[in-house]
């Protein structure tokens, strides 16, 4: 059998068996990457990139993904609206992603371990902005895993 490692190309993309998919379920981003990075800020994953959102258009995000053909996976720290509030801002040079419908309960089992937010992009500015077809799920810890129930060494740093 063929030893398929984790060895980049010359392009940063991942040299990986015919057929395979990252496609990790909900609970999974939150329990096996969102988590562990929220406690440590020097864990990456293989196929989850870095970006901010509120200085990249979505048509940009695929070349800057890690992997993926319609489905892009990041991490991005929130940005607050107002320095001192606690709204978050989801503005970019050419429009704004919106908060649609009701947030996703996730689970562990039968513990809540985190929320998923369902956003689209609008270009333009709000209230006269235009639909588009880009979609983005964002996703939180909430109970088991929230900041408030970490360990104290981890509240001190700030993610939001």
């Amino acid at each position: 059998m063929e030893n398929y490692s984790e060895i980049p190309n010359r392009d940063d993309e991942m040299e990986l068996p015919p057929g395979f998919r990252f496609h990790p379920t909900d609970e999974e981003l939150i329990t096996h990457y969102l988590s562990k990075k929220v406690v440590d800020s020097g864990f990456s994953a293989v196929a989850i990139g870095e970006v901010d959102m509120n200085k990249v258009e979505p048509w940009e995000l695929p070349w800057r993904a890690k992997m993926g053909e319609k489905e892009f996976y990041f991490f991005c720290v929130r940005d607050k609206k107002y320095p001192t509030g606690l709204r978050t801002n989801r503005a970019t040079a050419h429009g704004y992603w919106k908060a649609t419908g009701k947030d996703k309960e996730i689970f562990r089992g039968k513990t809540l371990v985190g929320m998923k937010k369902t956003l689209v992009f609008y270009r333009g500015r709000a209230p006269k902005g235009e639909k588009s077809n880009w979609v983005s799920h964002e996703y939180r810890l909430e109970g088991k895993f929230s900041l408030e129930n970490l360990p104290k060494a981890v509240k001190v740093i700030d993610y939001h």
